[in-house]
């Protein structure tokens, strides 16, 4: 619908703000209130970017609503400055400015620390605009006299003074906000914030800069935030100090949470809760200061009864009353066979650059030859303990080529540091004649180095398609790009490239499946999918079999193999019938050690390859 109608929502906030002057009196809202509202759905738009999308919960959003606040306060009354909206402005660039300079020493840690350290940054700006800046701030008694925004046409002269003539003033710049944020989640980049709050590991092992996105996302909010702290003035005819309070970012932390993160909108209907709740239960209840008992009651019921907060209620209402009918419609969609070998190529594919395999047309890299990686003396301690010692390891273009060993082999060590999730403490690695060592996952997998993990790492809160769509921007635009107001689809290739992808790993029909919704052998198909997607001149698998039913194992294996005939592939894999059967060479690990390097045949009969696996049991490992 939202694709048939890509301005709906748009369309439909406009008639709402159009609509709410002649709307909200009969519900007891003043336009006071109604204009407080909208400022915190403005500030929480930027918020909501922050947290909702990109996961990152910041307790500090005081400081950059304060900060742009008072930079436009100080301008409008203290320098002479003029024009309102161009004080605004400036406002809004200089708590961004902040924001990235905060967010260079926030998010150097995950997590609560993140968190700690935000509720520490807006404390030091609440103390810092208390004291040595009370001259510019005025302190305690903040700055009054900030005027209203009033526009020269010429002809006539727009005053923007107090109540509903003001609501048209701030009505138009949460539009504007709006307009910008929803451009910025439907872009490429916002893609990319929900991956990163799904699951920042694997966004980075995909190919992209997750740190450069966090900060992208930082500095969003702050702007969001400066340019509201603005408007706050400008409501109130002078900027409070109480911009700067820790109440402040926790009010918001709240309002989002009420009416439901990651939607935009959640912000906005929380605020109005809150702020109709707060003048309701002081004025028509005559509560005092108890209100705010009252609205922390409201506000743990919501959260216990309604998770995904007020919006995310409905949506999960309506979710449920077409569930029904979605599952009958899916029932009737006929199955979408998987890309068979000896498939010719449309030409949308060939345009991409993405060809589907074809029976005795291999291209092996462009039919280079020699070694496509080549890892010398590999060794990695953690302390006393030695996981990986001394190995040497090539793999040739073309090649297939599996790794076993016992548990405890140090299998798994050697697979990260291949694709540099941990460094070697010595040794090198070179892949296509580049020394990789060192490297970030990221900048590798832009090589063309990726690899799927032993226990699924998939953007559990995204769909099938939405999934491969994280990792194919990776390829296509590289690790890191502000296309913040591109549309997703016009990105060149991108579409085929996912199409492509759900073909070749058999998802196509569930293409549009939330990843919850997917059965333990279609997890892992996606799960080998999201690397496919990033193009790799070399793919390492790391258990692709692991925990499957035996008809779940016979898929993929066939699977695998149709893979296999067009790149290079290192596979790691228990099921030793099933590895033999795929590869070329095998390469043995024991206790951290190259054990045998042979074709499988080689490996079967080998008594110290039996020793290891069966302690000396005599006899042929089972093909």
């Amino acid at each position: 619908m939202l694709k048939q109608r890509p301005y709906l929502i748009e369309t439909l906030t406009a008639i709402g703000l159009i609509a709410a002057p002649f709307v909200l009196p009969h519900l007891g809202f003043a336009p006071n209130t109604v204009n407080r509202i909208l400022v915190w759905g403005l500030f929480g738009l930027g918020f909501d970017i922050l947290f909702g999308f990109t996961g990152l919960l910041s307790f500090g959003q005081s400081a950059f609503y304060g900060t742009g606040g008072f930079v436009a306060a100080y301008l409008l009354t203290r320098t002479g400055f003029s024009s309102v909206l161009g004080a605004l402005v400036i406002g809004m660039i200089a708590a961004a400015a902040t924001g990235y300079l905060i967010g260079l020493i926030a998010l150097r840690r995950t997590g609560i620390y993140f968190a700690m350290i935000t509720v520490a940054i807006a404390e030091v700006f609440y103390f810092v605009e208390f004291n040595p800046l009370s001259d510019f701030t005025g302190g305690e008694n903040g700055l009054p006299g900030v005027p209203t925004p009033s526009f020269n046409l010429g002809f006539t002269t727009l005053h923007f003074t107090n109540g509903w003539s003001l609501y048209q003033f701030i009505a138009l710049c949460y539009l504007i906000g709006v307009v910008i944020a929803l451009r910025i989640v439907r872009s490429p980049v916002g893609a990319i914030f929900s991956a990163i709050r799904d699951n920042p590991l694997r966004a980075t092992a995909v190919g992209h800069n997750i740190h450069g996105y966090k900060l992208t996302a930082f500095v969003i909010a702050a702007a969001y935030a400066g340019f509201a702290g603005g408007l706050l003035g400008v409501l109130q005819a002078f900027m409070p100090p109480d911009a700067f309070t820790f109440e402040t970012s926790g009010q918001l932390v709240m309002q989002t949470a009420i009416g439901g993160r990651g939607t935009l909108f959640g912000p906005l209907v929380g605020a109005a809760v809150w702020l109709f709740l707060q003048d309701f239960l002081q004025a028509a209840m005559g509560l005092g200061a108890a209100w705010k008992l009252v609205l922390g009651v409201v506000f743990v019921l919501l959260v216990c009864f309604l998770r995904g907060g007020i919006i995310g209620g409905l949506i999960d209402l309506v979710g449920w009353l077409r569930g029904k009918r979605s599952k009958a419609l899916a029932e009737d969609v006929p199955s979408v066979p998987a890309v068979e070998i000896g498939q010719e190529a449309t030409e949308p594919e060939k345009k991409s650059g993405l060809v589907p395999i074809t029976a005795g047309s291999v291209r092996h890299d462009d039919e280079r030859m020699g070694p496509i990686l080549v890892a010398r003396g590999l060794t990695k301690r953690y302390g006393g303990l030695v996981a990986n010692s001394d190995i040497d390891f090539s793999v040739n273009h073309g090649e297939l080529r599996g790794i076993i060993g016992p548990n405890g082999a140090g299998k798994s060590t050697f697979f990260k540091m291949l694709t540099c999730e941990i460094p070697p403490t010595s040794g090198q690695i070179v892949f296509e004649g580049r020394d990789i060592t060192g490297m970030r996952v990221a900048d590798v997998c832009q090589l063309g180095l990726t690899k799927s993990y032993q226990v699924n790492q998939l953007f559990a809160g995204l769909t099938v398609r939405e999934n491969l769509t994280i990792a194919a921007l990776a390829k296509l635009r590289g690790k890191f790009r502000l296309d913040l107001f591109r549309k997703l689809d016009g990105v060149t290739g991108l579409r085929e490239q996912v199409e492509h992808t759900l073909a070749l790993v058999n998802l196509t029909r569930r293409a549009d499946t939330p990843v919850a919704e997917l059965a333990y052998g279609e997890k892992r198909r996606l799960e080998i999918g999201l690397a496919l997607a990033t193009s790799p001149r070399l793919l390492l698998l790391d258990e692709p079999l692991a925990g499957m039913s035996p008809r779940e194992r016979i898929e993929t294996v066939r699977l695998l193999k149709s893979i296999a005939r067009d790149r290079t592939m290192i596979i790691i894999d228990h099921d030793m019938d099933s590895l033999f059967e795929l590869v070329e060479r095998v390469t043995v690990l024991q206790e951290g050690r190259v054990l045998l390097d042979g074709t499988p045949e080689e490996i079967k009969t080998n008594a110290a390859v039996q020793e290891a696996y069966l302690g000396g049991v005599h006899g042929e490992i089972a093909a």
